[in-house]
């Protein structure tokens, strides 16, 4: 059994679509780290994710499923979604990303605020 995930480990203030660099839709990338130490059920899932509706979590996870990225397993009377090979294939690449974002948050945020196109 895995530990439940911290309701805390995505930083509200931290705005998601800030990063240039994105898996899938707004929540993908969230998802997949949520499945990074193994399977989780769809409540499990809405802990840390508490900013997204049941409706765009569902939507997410079919996309992410679809794309091969992960699997849904039946484990009456609910279901699991755990990474498959290729989604976990995507941690590093995301860790990077990640770091290159920290890196670079102020000439990120500075951008954004200057730019007309808000």
């Amino acid at each position: 059994m895995t530990t439940p995930l911290d309701p805390d480990m995505f930083d509200p203030v931290c705005p998601s679509d800030l990063s240039p660099i994105r898996v899938g839709d707004k929540w993908a990338g969230m998802i997949v780290r949520c499945l990074e130490h193994g399977p989780r059920r769809f409540s499990e899932l809405r802990v840390p994710l508490r900013g997204i509706t049941a409706k765009v979590l569902t939507k997410s996870l079919r996309t992410l499923e679809r794309d091969g990225l992960i699997n849904r397993t039946s484990r009456p009377p609910h279901f699991e979604y755990e990474l498959t090979p290729l989604g976990r294939s995507l941690l590093e690449p995301m860790a990077a990303a990640c770091a290159w974002t920290r890196q670079h948050w102020d000439e990120l945020l500075d951008a954004r605020e200057a730019s007309p196109l808000r």
